[in-house]
């Protein structure tokens, strides 16, 4: 760790930047509620030949993320999904999803969520995941592991190891990427005790908070997943590439509550080529 990277993670600096972080979600969940479930709502496809929706809500809340960094951390760098990265000079980088499962979003399901990464050059090191609708956040940092939601403030631990047989295992989409990527996260599945699909950023949460044990994907983005690695992490959880390698700028990721278990999903992945 570099002598800026040990100034930027001591606790003062820490809590300052923990106060920004939720800042910047309390302004998205004012500016996503004001959009969810709205007979007005529409969305726009940001990819001709597929539907890959984005609403009014999406740049609404990068939007009034983007105006409070200007104000209270403007030589920091940005990378949102929807306006893009904006370079910095102070070595750190705020990784903003402004809704995490648009899809959801547009469908009216309440597990869209909110993802807030602050990195630096070891990678993201504060995290939260906030689920505005429900009004659960989960917050993650050296030192920190907690949620904050209608039952209250607890601390956030991951599951204890246990044999794949009856592990629960999440994933967004059945077909996990490419047809291989897909049949490899099957073959995983099949040796689960549970699959479920279609959480989004949610399925993270529960593994963080000790429900569920492996969250396998393919596809992402490094927006989809710095703040989820930051609070799995805290909660005591790894997150890696297929290979067992850092998963900060996306492609294929498992995440899992403890080393054991990673290593046996990893035995089974590995065996699919990097494309």
């Amino acid at each position: 760790m570099t002598d800026r990277e040990k100034t930027t993670r001591n606790p003062e600096a820490l809590t300052a930047h923990l106060a920004v972080a939720n800042a910047l979600a309390d302004a998205a969940r004012v500016a996503t509620l004001a959009w969810f479930r709205r007979p007005s709502l529409s969305a726009d496809s940001k990819e001709a030949d597929r539907f890959d929706p984005v609403t009014e809500g999406d740049r609404a809340a990068e939007d009034a993320m983007r105006a409070i960094l200007a104000d209270l951390r403007p030589n920091d760098g940005i990378l949102g999904e929807e306006r893009g990265r904006a370079e910095g000079s102070s070595g750190l980088t705020w990784i903003l999803d402004p809704i995490d499962g648009t899809r959801g979003f547009l469908s009216g399901t309440p597990t869209w969520g909110v993802l807030i990464a602050l990195a630096d050059a070891e990678g993201p090191f504060v995290g939260i995941i906030d689920q505005p609708y429900i009004g659960e956040r989960f917050t993650g940092g050296p030192g920190l592991a907690e949620v904050t939601g209608p039952l209250g403030t607890a601390a956030l631990a991951t599951r204890a190891p246990r044999p794949l047989s009856e592990a629960i295992i999440f994933t967004t989409f059945p077909e996990v990427g490419t047809p291989a990527e897909g049949e490899a996260f099957h073959r995983l599945a099949t040796q689960c005790r549970l699959l479920r699909y279609g959480m989004d950023c949610y399925a993270y949460a529960l593994l963080a908070a000790g429900q569920i044990d492996l969250v396998v994907e393919a596809g992402l983005q490094t927006y989809d997943i710095a703040a989820p690695i930051a609070v799995i992490e805290a909660a005591g959880g790894i997150v890696t590439d297929w290979t067992g390698g850092p998963a900060h700028q996306g492609g294929r990721v498992i995440a899992a509550a403890n080393a054991e278990i990673h290593a046996q999903a990893l035995k089974v992945l590995s065996l699919t080529p990097r494309a």
